[in-house]
């Protein structure tokens, strides 16, 4: 008689656990947030990818821009919107 008590006492403890297991993973805090969690790091990694690229490509083109006089030239008057003496513009209108 006691270990049938016992047995039936362990069976419901079981079922218990996973009953309250079952109802934690599909809750809010759950496996539906852990997916979105890790679609977010997910897409940070991405944008850190992205970023570290850019960034390695203006380091680049600093470097570029160090080496090179012409090309700084053409990117001061560009930014600094200069002319040479007898150099004509042509500004388009969007």
């Amino acid at each position: 008689m006691k270990s049938s008590l016992l047995r039936v006492g362990y069976g419901l403890a079981i079922v218990l656990a996973v009953v309250y297991a079952f109802y934690t993973l599909r809750g809010p805090n759950g496996f539906p947030a852990w997916v979105d969690k890790r679609q977010q790091v997910h897409e940070l990694e991405e944008r850190n990818t992205a970023l570290q690229r850019e960034i390695q490509l203006k380091r680049e083109r600093i470097e570029r821009l160090k080496q090179n006089r012409e090309e700084q030239e053409l990117e001061i008057r560009k930014r600094l919107k200069l002319v040479k003496p007898n150099e004509k513009v042509y500004i388009l209108g969007q």
